[in-house]
């Protein structure tokens, strides 16, 4: 007779695989399980297997072993694991890509029926159409104020019906409808919903960035970092080029003034090279009205009555 261990027993064991996987491994994704059966928990381990292990538990136990192996090995890392162990929650240890693991692990998904109080993780409509329901059925959709016809002894549907939306709680009817018409609108999984890599926590989302991605990503950064050390004069390395392009237009600019100032006929120079409408023209331009009033004056000392000819 195989004796059964007890709870003590059980205890030990699993606090010692637990700290043997986090010894083992520096990978874990760690799992929503909600409403996730124990065939279903079964295929996604026999799926997962070769370079992946799930490991279920209770919450208190999880976090007293991860705080007990933390203190025993000085890996402080460990404890960030602590605050992720909320709710009916698994780990995954893994050895292989995060995101091909986390991608298998979407892959076992079970439809099911909208139980009574269960709440709704996604809008669930009636699509238009044949019921297959006769006639003393139509109490279920008057309750549920959904529009119905009879056709050929079947209750039919007229136009789509949003019965139950995102969040809210499904109630008798509902159920009893969606059972009745054979929809099971929900499907439940593993979830990811946090990932600990050597030390680091993050978003699954993370996983989903590709390489254009990060590469926009970190131009973005080295744009706005450029921009905040110019506006501050800080000498960032992205910014230094800038910097001394501005630097060196400042020196130009230095020495054509210290040119003016020690020759200013430059100026006029300037101003006659300048073209039409600027200001350089606008100061040569009196200049030439003053040589074309003094032409008039010439020619009045000739009409003062002598003539080449007396």
């Amino acid at each position: 007779m195989v004796v059964k261990p007890t709870k003590a027993q059980k205890k030990i064991a699993y606090d010692a695989k637990l700290c043997q996987l986090l010894e083992d491994y520096t990978q874990i994704l760690i799992v929503a399980a909600d409403n996730v059966g124990s065939n279903q928990l079964q295929s996604i381990r026999k799926g997962l297997r070769g370079d992946s292990i799930v490991l279920m538990g209770k919450n208190t136990m999880m976090k007293r072993t991860v705080r007990m192996h933390s203190e025993k090995t000085g890996n402080q890392t460990f404890l960030s694991l602590i605050p992720l162990l909320v709710g009916n929650v698994g780990l995954i240890f893994t050895k292989g890509d995060l995101k091909e693991v986390s991608e298998e692990v979407a892959k076992y998904k079970v439809g099911a029926p909208a139980r009574v109080g269960l709440v709704a993780p996604i809008d669930v409509v009636v699509p238009p159409g044949n019921t297959g329901l006769d006639p003393s059925q139509t109490s279920f959709f008057q309750v549920l104020n959904i529009p119905t016809k009879i056709n050929k002894g079947t209750v039919e549907i007229i136009t789509p019906v949003e019965l139950i939306k995102k969040g809210d709680k499904v109630g008798s009817s509902e159920a009893a409808l969606l059972s009745k018409l054979g929809i099971r609108p929900f499907s439940y999984g593993l979830v990811v919903l946090s990932v600990y890599d050597n030390g680091s926590v993050f978003s699954p989302e993370v996983l989903d960035l590709t390489e254009d991605d990060l590469v926009e990503k970190f131009a973005a950064g080295v744009s706005t970092l450029t921009s905040f050390a110019l506006s501050i004069s800080y000498p960032a390395l992205s910014a230094t080029p800038h910097m001394f392009v501005n630097a060196y237009k400042n020196v130009l600019s230095a020495e054509k003034t210290k040119e003016y100032l020690k020759d200013p006929s430059k100026f006029a120079v300037a101003a006659v090279a300048a073209p039409a409408g600027s200001g350089a023209a606008a100061v040569a331009a009196p200049a030439k009205e003053e040589e074309k009033k003094e032409e008039p004056a010439e020619e009045s000392d000739d009409d003062m009555g002598f003539s080449l000819f007396d």
